[in-house]
């Protein structure tokens, strides 16, 4: 099952020629998933030819302007295709009022149900076959939250040989014990899974961070992650301005990988508009000096999640 992560902005407060405002879409199998919706976000879904149709949650952080002023004109792209699903909306208090509020001045034509849900603490906002998405709280100018997606452990790989010595026709009782379920056999035994299965495997993790201090709470919710996007939005002599603001530096993020421990990749994400792509790679030196298996994230760029084991 295909997981990855595409880059759709990674600007911070405004959007430049190069670099549309923070926004990244995670695809797993045929489902999509959008994090925060900054301006540039239809561009860079075009651009990418995603299927925004297939797109059937939205996260957002927090309701600044540069997190979700690429939303209104979604919801009426969305109108101009057949779309059977809803679309569901998670975020902060008011995010609801802001989507309403679009609609109505807008005058927006929706032909499809949107259903809006806030949330003030943190714990699983959606769930699917397989995996959950969780929220947690960010320390913010205003009401902000950071998310994990989570895959399910995945059984042990399945033994052939060991199935054939235990005499278990191939077929379907093969196909029940790669499923987890114990079978019996005409001769009277019970054969379970942990006989032909290899140990569990571990599912995949996403996490995403922005807009935020750091602080140590954060490092314990993205632990694990193979793919963990954070804001790094300053660099280390700007780091008085980034704590009146409540942001966070790259060396700051990239501390935080290191916290947590299983990370596999760090994205950096968010960039203030002060820095250009040659300076760019002074906050990539930076937090690379904490935390070596970090990489700069660019519009358009993807980032495939591949499983461990």
């Amino acid at each position: 099952m295909n997981l990855e992560a595409f880059i759709l902005g990674c600007g911070g407060m405004m959007p430049l020629p190069h670099r549309h405002l923070t926004s990244v879409l995670l695809r797993r199998e045929g489902e999509l998933f959008l994090f925060d919706g900054g301006e540039g976000t239809q561009v860079s879904l075009r651009r990418l030819n995603l299927r925004w149709k297939k797109i059937s949650a939205i996260f957002i952080s927090h309701t600044h302007a540069d997190h979700v002023t690429g939303i209104p004109g979604l919801l009426m792209l969305s109108a101009q295709v057949d779309r059977d699903d809803p679309l569901y909306i998670y975020g902060p208090p008011r995010i609801a009022e802001y989507i309403e509020t679009s609609r109505r001045v807008l005058d927006m034509y929706i032909n499809y149900e949107i259903v809006v849900k806030e949330f003030t603490g943190a714990g699983i906002v959606h769930q699917g076959e397989g995996f959950r998405i969780r929220s947690f709280p960010l320390r913010h100018t205003k009401p902000c939250f950071g998310y994990t997606l989570e895959e399910e452990g995945r059984p042990g790989i399945f033994h052939p040989e060991q199935a054939e010595t235990l005499g278990i026709p191939r077929g379907p009782l093969w196909a029940k014990l790669q499923a987890g379920e114990n079978i019996s056999l005409s001769d009277g035994r019970v054969i379970h899974p942990r006989d032909v299965l290899g140990p569990p495997r571990s599912g995949r993790k996403f996490s995403y961070v922005t807009d935020s201090l750091a602080f140590r709470e954060i490092a314990a919710e993205v632990a694990g992650s193979d793919l963990f996007v954070c804001e790094g939005m300053f660099e280390t002599d700007l780091a008085e301005s980034a704590w009146e603001k409540k942001h966070m530096t790259a060396k700051e993020a990239a501390g935080i990988a290191k916290e947590a421990g299983g990370i596999r990749k760090l994205a950096l994400i968010h960039y203030s508009p002060r820095y250009n792509e040659q300076n760019l790679k002074e906050l990539l030196s930076e937090a690379k000096a904490v935390f070596p298996d970090t990489v700069l994230s660019r519009d358009r760029a993807v980032f495939p999640i591949e499983f461990i084991d």
